[in-house]
């Protein structure tokens, strides 16, 4: 029987299921949100809390079991030194799970999970949409040694319309 039981097992065994979850939680402190699977966001969230707790600990000892526990020790630097920081006065609940509907190509329910607190980065094409660009004046000089366009017959009567 499965009493008592929490923890989902996503179909795997415990040690594809334990660096499954440790690489979502080190993609989740690289990038600080990701796009996956509902069942795996849930999965995720308490591992993700435990490491921010472990960071807001800040000691040696803190550091030496996030490192077996992720596997990585620069994003473990990154975890203590930023992530941490950013969530030093919250007392719980150090993500958010948004869902987003269903995954078109085997309908999976997909969700965003992302630190509440710490900044997340803004795209290339969001920043650029932001920026208007600005209308510089060219020197007379420049505009006079432009080459000249030519105008067709068509356009001349397109215009004249």
């Amino acid at each position: 029987m499965n009493h008592g039981r929490k923890v989902p097992k996503l179909q795997r065994k415990a040690s594809h299921r334990k660096a499954l979850l440790a690489n979502l939680v080190c993609a989740l402190i690289e990038h600080r949100r990701i796009r996956t699977t509902l069942a795996k966001a849930k999965a995720v969230r308490p591992l993700a809390e435990k490491m921010v707790t472990l960071g807001k600990r800040g000691d040696l000892h803190a550091r030496r079991t996030a490192v077996s526990s992720l596997r990585h020790p620069s994003t473990v630097k990154q975890l203590f030194e930023e992530i941490s920081v950013a969530s030093k006065d919250r007392k719980g609940g150090y993500t958010r799970i948004t869902k987003l509907g269903q995954r078109r190509s085997d309908s999976a329910p997909m969700a965003f999970i992302e630190w509440v607190d710490a900044y997340v980065p803004k795209t290339t094409k969001a920043l650029e949409a932001e920026v208007t660009p600005v209308e510089v004046e060219a020197p007379a000089e420049e505009v006079a040694a432009a080459p000249k366009k030519r105008v067709t017959k068509k356009a001349k009567e397109v215009a004249a319309e």
